[in-house]
């Protein structure tokens, strides 16, 4: 039997290539070379394809994959050549231009299955003020937010923020994740600086209502068979769990499963399954959850790309449920089939 060839696509021109490189490079030493050939292309930051390496055993833990500081010279492809007849593609792609619905509708314009959400529910659960607006539709709990958008008058904008919401508050990009231009304010100038910040990365910012609360967080897997984990609970070290303190200093550890009531558990993964469901998901997702200390729960956000280092909290979820890394990456596999099979048969 020839062996599943799965496509690496990675890199990005999003702020979170970085966590996109480390991601890869751990499931392209996880897979079942068994029953897979990898191949991957690096995604430049000025948004070109270069073919890179192509991995049919596992390889060495020297061994990296081109970077933006690495890649030299190296000569740009067509994109469309990344095709291959019955190839499978893992956009391991975080942020804009990788997780917001653009690459997912570049591979179904080539007819190529590819992991994750499709172009619909990846582009709602990128932009976190139209996630709070379908989720709301849903009756899903969130924090109070307010939504700023680039023209807007900032004062009066400064002025609803205060009116509706009180300090401390977090100011986040609209379309960005792994924490990055994300920040909090305890008054009114650190509100400003936070807004010039989120403003770097996006034309559309949220603020929203500090809680004190856990971090505890679901994973989803399938398609019209949704299917959740136990919960897991980010355990900081920091006072802010931010870009360095997920990847580059791992000053964090992982409850898993997290030490909450076992009625608050059930109640967040039936959330998690709802919301999943309200956005149009399929093949996978990691649902956020604020708990507060009186035992509120709120819905923070839903990653449709989480990430897959060896940090990361999506694949130690599923390992917890008895789904190991590579079983996980071959599921992941099952689900793009089924799903590219479904969208081909929609085709009447």
């Amino acid at each position: 039997m020839s062996k599943q060839v799965l496509i690496l696509l990675y890199g990005g021109r999003s702020a979170e290539r970085e966590v996109s490189v480390l991601s890869a490079e751990s499931i392209m030493r996880a897979v079942n070379y068994d029953k897979f050939v990898v191949k991957t292309y690096f995604i430049s930051q000025a948004g070109d394809f270069i073919k890179t390496q192509e991995f049919t055993t596992t390889p060495s833990a020297e061994e990296k994959l081109m970077t933006n500081a690495t890649m030299g010279d190296s000569s740009a492809i067509a994109p469309s050549s990344i095709y291959e007849e019955g190839a499978v593609v893992f956009p391991v792609l975080h942020g804009p231009m990788g997780e917001d619905g653009s690459i997912q509708g570049f591979l179904e314009v080539l007819r190529l299955p590819y992991v994750g959400t499709n172009i619909l529910s990846s582009s709602v659960a990128m932009d976190k003020i139209t996630t709070k607006h379908v989720l709301a539709t849903a009756g899903i709990p969130q924090v109070a937010f307010v939504a700023v958008i680039e023209g807007q008058e900032l004062e009066a904008k400064i002025a609803e923020i205060e009116a509706n919401l009180t300090y401390p508050v977090f100011v986040k990009p609209a379309n960005m994740g792994s924490s990055i231009g994300i920040s909090k304010a305890d008054d009114q100038a650190g509100l400003r600086k936070a807004l010039a910040l989120a403003f770097q990365y996006d034309s559309r910012v949220l603020v929203e209502q500090g809680v004190v609360a856990r971090e505890i967080e679901v994973g989803l897997l399938g398609n019209a068979d949704v299917k959740t984990t136990q919960a897991g609970e980010v355990v900081k070290d920091v006072a802010f769990y931010d870009y360095e303190a997920k990847y580059i200093d791992n000053k964090i550890t992982m409850a898993i499963p997290a030490d909450i009531p076992a009625d608050v558990m059930a109640t967040m993964r039936d959330y998690a399954a709802q919301a999943f469901r309200a956005i149009g998901g399929c093949g996978l997702s990691r649902c956020d959850f604020f708990l507060t200390e009186d035992g509120e729960v709120y819905l923070n956000e839903l990653n449709t790309m989480p990430g897959f280092t060896q940090f990361s909290m999506f694949p130690l979820l599923w390992d917890n449920m008895g789904l190991k890394y590579p079983d996980l990456i071959e599921e992941l596999v099952r689900l793009a089939k089924e799903m590219f099979d479904k969208r081909e048969g929609h085709l009447l």
